[in-house]
């Protein structure tokens, strides 16, 4: 009798199999022999689940996408039970914000695929669609946050507030710390550590907060 084969579970093996690759030498060595390789199956057998290697990629990049955006999602639904202003708002808030980066092997290796994508999206245009959704996806936690953050009452641009242009500004400036913060974490781990992320993303929100 033929063996039975979980086709999502061996569908997973083969995406493992990619991150592996990228974060030891990068996303040029993952291509189905490499990849077949490193997952200890035949090319035929990978085949059977991706028809070419762009449909691979394709996938794998799906999958990071999901997991990254999925943590973050969790986050932001329990920060969302916390008032603002609150100390307990204030550590959900860094809570959320550290799910982004490496403080750990699991969003190390997650962080590490990511940036390696959506780099490659540049030039490979089957990887485009996903590092869009992969930006708007985050780009929509992070400007809640802000959100959450900035000042209130009054209109838009009345006393008291900041106008929409500067929400916009202060999200995309978190967005860039959050990647800078997660390059020197993956490039420099020895200085750039869990308690120094830390420091800085503290520094960041008392920067924001001063807009008060």
């Amino acid at each position: 009798m033929p063996k039975f084969v979980d086709a999502a579970l061996r569908r997973q093996e083969v995406v493992e199999a990619v991150f592996r690759i990228v974060a030891a030498d990068g996303l040029e060595r993952a291509s189905l022999r490499e990849v077949a390789d490193e997952a200890e199956l035949a090319v035929g057998s990978v085949r059977h689940y991706f028809a070419s290697s762009d449909e691979l990629l394709s996938h794998a990049f799906g999958v990071v996408v999901d997991r990254i955006v999925g943590r973050l999602a969790a986050a932001d639904e329990r920060l969302g039970e916390l008032a603002p202003g609150t100390a307990e708002h204030h550590q959900g808030v860094l809570t959320l914000l550290g799910e982004f980066l490496p403080l750990d092997e699991e969003r190390a290796l997650d962080a590490c695929v990511w940036m390696a994508f959506k780099n490659a999206a540049r030039t490979k245009l089957f990887l485009a669609a996903e590092a869009d959704r992969s930006h708007r996806a985050v780009a929509a936690i992070v400007g809640r946050v802000v959100m959450d953050l900035a000042p209130s009452g009054g209109t838009a641009a009345g006393p008291g507030s900041i106008d929409q242009q500067r929400l916009v500004t202060e999200a995309e400036r978190l967005l860039a710390t959050l990647d800078g913060l997660t390059m020197h974490a993956l490039l420099q781990p020895e200085w750039m550590t869990a308690q120094m992320c830390g420091d800085v993303l503290e520094s960041h929100l008392a920067g924001l907060g001063s807009t008060r």
